[in-house]
């Protein structure tokens, strides 16, 4: 996907997150989150994989998994929290499981904040 694609994309799946935080708020439990956030993506034609796993490799064998809260058009990682705040550890294991997947682009979304807390998450970004 092109640049222009991937920043529709990411756009579009921005929208339904806030759509979402208006409607139930902060307060609920990440697996809320992900839930509605499905139904909207769905209602929004967007193709998307649910706690997608993901294998980790080391030396050409498998080590473990990940499981990515989900992964949006085969191209983008969508991670959600619900914390008061975001830590550095968030963005390590989301570049770790774009690693994993071998995708370049994500966010993470928290919603336990108001509002909508949205940070990008890429090879080379820095969440500040």
């Amino acid at each position: 996907m092109n640049e222009l694609g991937q920043r529709e994309l990411s756009s579009r799946v921005i929208e339904a997150a806030i759509a979402v935080h208006k409607s139930l708020g902060p307060g609920f439990l990440e697996s809320v989150y992900e839930n509605a956030l499905c139904i909207e993506l769905r209602n929004a034609g967007i193709v998307f994989e649910q706690q997608k796993v993901v294998e980790v490799f080391y030396q050409g064998e498998v080590v473990g998994q990940h499981r990515l809260d989900l992964l949006v058009e085969g191209t983008f990682l969508v991670e959600l929290k619900a914390v008061t705040a975001l830590e550095d550890i968030f963005f390590a294991v989301a570049r770790a499981q774009m690693r994993a997947a071998e995708i370049s682009d994500g966010i993470i979304l928290n919603f336990a904040s108001m509002p909508l807390t949205i940070k990008r998450v890429g090879p080379g970004l820095s969440h500040n």
